[in-house]
């Protein structure tokens, strides 16, 4: 099956959402995973939100943004069923060409300890663990 990789639309947000809830990924639907608030982001020109689907239906997702400097692969989901068949792979890799368009020659993912799927696939595509880096966030309201 022919798999299309293209921009996210507003009107994929609940199958979207669905998909990550899915995949286990964490969210905040009531912060940055909001309608309101996904709807703001895309908008934005430091963000690339892909999606891949089949036959009209979603399967995947890979969000990456930039903050000038370095490029940051986020939200990388694949339907169970779609594992294990390299969509990971393309995804990430087509963030990795956005990104490198918009002249970004720094990349990195942030990923939970836990989820060694993604850590391994981010090993297989030439990214190196850092663990001396210590993550700090800040949340300016709860549900951020």
């Amino acid at each position: 099956m022919e798999v299309l990789i293209r921009k996210f639309k507003i009107s994929d947000y609940e199958e979207v959402i669905n998909l990550w809830q899915l995949c286990q990924l964490p969210l905040k639907p009531q912060g940055r995973d909001s309608r309101c608030q996904l709807e703001q982001q895309i908008k934005l020109e430091q963000v690339i939100f892909l999606v891949a689907e089949i036959k009209g239906k979603i399967i995947g997702t890979v969000l990456a943004t930039h903050d000038g400097r370095k490029g940051w692969i986020n939200r990388l989901a694949v339907h169970p069923a779609a594992r294990r068949q390299g969509l990971g792979t393309q995804l990430v890799k087509r963030a990795e060409e956005e990104l490198e368009k918009r002249g970004l020659s720094l990349l990195a993912a942030l990923i939970e300890e836990d989820n060694s799927a993604s850590r391994q696939l981010f090993v297989r595509l030439g990214y190196e663990p850092r663990p001396e880096i210590i993550y700090f966030s800040k949340k300016i309201f709860p549900e951020a």
